[in-house]
C-alpha cells in the first residue's frame, strides 16, 4: 500500500505540531507536569479539531481521508508553532 503525498505531508505536519508543544514544555522548565500538559493539549487539539474536520470531510471531500489528515496536520502545526511562540510572553 502506497502512502499519498498529502497523507505524508499531513503526518509530517502532525509531528511538527507535537514538536511545537514539546519545545514549549521544555522552554518553560521541562518538568513532567509541563510535558504532560502540553502533550495532553496536543491530543485534545487532535480530538476536537479531528471531529470537526471529519464532519467537514464527510460533507465536502468524502472519500479523501488524506485531505482530512493534511488539514488536521496543518491546524496542529499552526497551533503548535503558536504555542511555542507564546512561551516568550510568559510573565512570572
Amino acid at each position: 500500500m502506497r502512502m499519498s503525498r498529502w497523507t505524508g505531508l499531513g503526518v509530517i505536519l502532525l509531528v511538527g505540531g507535537l514538536f511545537g508543544h514539546l519545545f514549549a514544555a521544555q522552554a518553560i522548565g521541562g518538568s513532567w507536569v509541563a510535558y504532560r500538559d502540553h502533550v495532553g493539549g496536543f491530543i485534545l487539539i487532535c480530538v476536537v479539531f479531528g471531529a470537526i474536520i471529519a464532519g467537514l470531510g464527510r460533507r465536502f471531500w468524502q472519500g479523501r481521508p488524506d485531505i482530512s489528515l493534511l488539514i488536521l496536520g496543518a491546524v496542529n502545526a499552526v497551533l503548535g508553532l503558536w504555542i511555542y511562540i507564546q512561551r516568550f510572553h510568559l510573565h512570572g
